[in-house]
C-alpha cells in the first residue's frame, strides 16, 4: 500500500499510465515547476522509485494543484488562500481537483493499451516504448496552450517556460502563496508567489505589448497583445469561443486559429492536439520531419541552408499524412513520445547510468531530465515571417514571500 504524503490524497496509477517527469518536462505545458524531496529510506527490497522524489505544482486561477507520485499512485492535493472552509466546502473543492486532474491528463483513455497497438503498428515505437512509457497528451486550456505556443515560435522549452511565467506573474491572478514541501531538499523556507494565468482581457491594453518586450518577449510581445485583443473584440466571451472549437472539424478548427496573429501551421496544430481534442493531429517541423526521414521511409527532400530541412506545405502534409498512417487515430499522442525520446535533455531518461545502453529499465522513470536547453529549440522552430532580434528573457517571477 502507498505511503501517503501529509495533506494528499491518492490515486491509483501506474506510471506506465501517466509519467510526471515525461509528461510536464516535454514542451507541453510550460508552468509546471518541480520541487526536488529529500531521498526517502528505501528498503533492499523496494524499488528506486518506491517514493516520490519530485513534487510538482500548477497555480489556476483559484487555488495551486501539488502532485507526487510514485511507482504505482499519484499523489495530490490543492492549496487555497487561507479561508476557513466547512467540511462540506473541502470536500467539494477536493472533488473539483479530482475532477480537473482526470480532465487535464486525460485519464479516461488507457495509454497502456494505445502504446500497445503502437508497438503491433510501428517496430521503431516498440523500440522506443521500452524506456519512454507513460507520455499522453494534456488537454491544457485553450487560452492559455495558444498563448504559449505563440511564444514558441523560434524559441526553446526552457526560455517558454520562464516568459510564460513572467507573463503570469504580471498578469495573472494571485492563486495562493505557498512554502517549498517539509520534505524538500529547498533550504530556503520562504513562500512562493503563484499566479495563475491571465485572462484574455488583461492582456489587451497597447501597454501589454511594450511590458512584454521589456521581460524579453521580443517580436512575439506584439502577437501575444494583439491575439489577446482580436478575441476580445470579435467574442463576448473569448474564452468560450476557443473551447468551442473543439467541437468543429479539424479543418474549421485549424482555419480558426490561423486567422490569430502569430499562429502559423505548427503552432496551431500544437493547439489543436494538446487543448482542442484533435488526437490525430501530427504538428511538424523541420525536427519531426528529420524522425520522419530517418525512421519513416520519406525520402528525397532537399536540404536547405545549413543542411536544414525547408518546411513547404506540401511536405508538411507528406509527413502528417505517413505518421497518420502509421500510428492511427491517436497520432499525434504517438508522435509525443517518438518527440520526447529524440529531446538531447532525455537522452538519458530512464537509464540506470548516463553509461548505459539503452535498453528496457527494470522500473519506469520517475526522475526528472536536466533542464531543457538550446539544443532542443528546433521543436518550435515556426519562425513568423517578420523576425526581430530580442534580449533573453529574465529569470521566472516566481516571488518568494517572508515567512514568520
Amino acid at each position: 500500500m502507498a505511503n501517503i504524503p501529509k495533506g494528499f490524497k491518492s490515486l491509483p496509477l501506474p506510471i506506465a499510465q501517466l509519467s510526471l517527469a515525461a509528461v510536464l518536462k516535454c514542451g507541453q505545458s510550460f508552468r509546471w515547476s518541480s520541487i526536488p524531496l529529500a531521498a526517502g529510506v528505501k528498503q533492499e527490497e523496494e524499488p528506486e522509485n518506491a517514493y516520490p522524489s519530485h513534487e510538482y505544482r500548477l497555480a489556476l486561477r483559484d487555488r495551486v494543484v501539488c502532485l507526487r507520485q510514485d511507482k504505482d499512485t499519484l499523489f495530490y492535493r490543492a492549496a487555497f488562500p487561507d479561508v476557513p472552509l466547512s467540511e462540506d466546502q473541502s470536500a467539494k473543492r477536493d472533488k473539483e481537483t479530482l475532477e480537473w486532474l482526470r480532465d487535464y491528463f486525460q485519464l479516461d483513455v488507457d495509454l497502456v493499451k494505445l502504446y500497445s497497438d503502437w508497438a503491433e503498428r510501428d517496430v521503431v515505437f516498440k523500440e522506443t516504448a521500452l524506456r519512454f512509457s507513460g507520455i499522453r497528451i494534456l488537454r491544457q486550456d485553450p487560452f492559455e496552450n495558444t498563448i504559449s505556443f505563440i511564444c514558441s515560435s523560434n524559441n526553446h522549452i526552457n526560455r517558454i517556460g520562464k516568459m510564460v511565467q513572467s507573463l503570469c506573474t504580471e498578469y495573472g491572478p494571485l492563486a495562493c502563496s505557498l512554502p517549498p514541501p517539509e520534505d524538500s531538499e529547498e533550504t530556503s523556507r520562504d513562500a512562493i508567489a503563484y499566479y495563475g494565468f491571465p485572462t484574455p482581457d488583461k492582456l489587451t491594453d497597447e501597454s501589454v505589448s511594450t511590458r512584454l518586450r521589456e521581460l524579453g518577449f521580443g517580436y512575439r510581445a506584439e502577437y501575444v497583445q494583439r491575439t489577446a485583443q482580436m478575441l476580445c473584440d470579435e467574442h463576448e466571451d473569448p474564452e468560450s469561443y476557443l473551447v468551442g472549437l473543439r467541437k468543429l472539424p479539424v479543418e474549421e478548427a485549424r482555419a480558426e486559429l490561423l486567422k490569430l496573429c502569430g499562429v502559423g501551421p505548427k503552432v496551431a496544430d500544437c493547439i489543436l492536439l494538446m487543448s482542442l481534442d484533435k488526437r490525430n493531429v501530427v504538428p511538424v517541423d523541420t525536427h519531426v520531419h528529420q524522425i520522419a526521414l530517418k525512421y519513416y521511409g520519406l525520402r528525397g527532400t532537399p536540404q536547405g541552408k545549413g543542411g536544414k530541412v525547408p518546411m513547404t506545405p506540401k511536405i508538411y502534409e507528406a509527413v502528417c499524412t505517413k505518421l497518420v498512417e502509421t500510428w492511427g487515430d491517436y497520432a499525434g499522442w504517438a508522435h509525443s513520445v517518438l518527440f520526447t525520446a529524440d529531446l538531447r535533455s532525455f537522452a538519458n531518461y530512464g537509464l540506470a547510468s548516463p553509461d548505459s545502453t539503452p535498453s528496457k529499465p527494470e522500473t519506469p522513470a520517475t526522475s526528472v531530465p536536466p533542464t531543457p536547453t538550446e539544443s532542443d529549440a528546433d521543436y518550435f522552430g515556426e519562425t513568423p515571417t517578420k523576425k526581430r532580434r530580442s534580449r533573453t528573457a529574465s529569470a521566472p517571477r516566481l516571488k518568494r514571500v517572508k515567512t514568520e
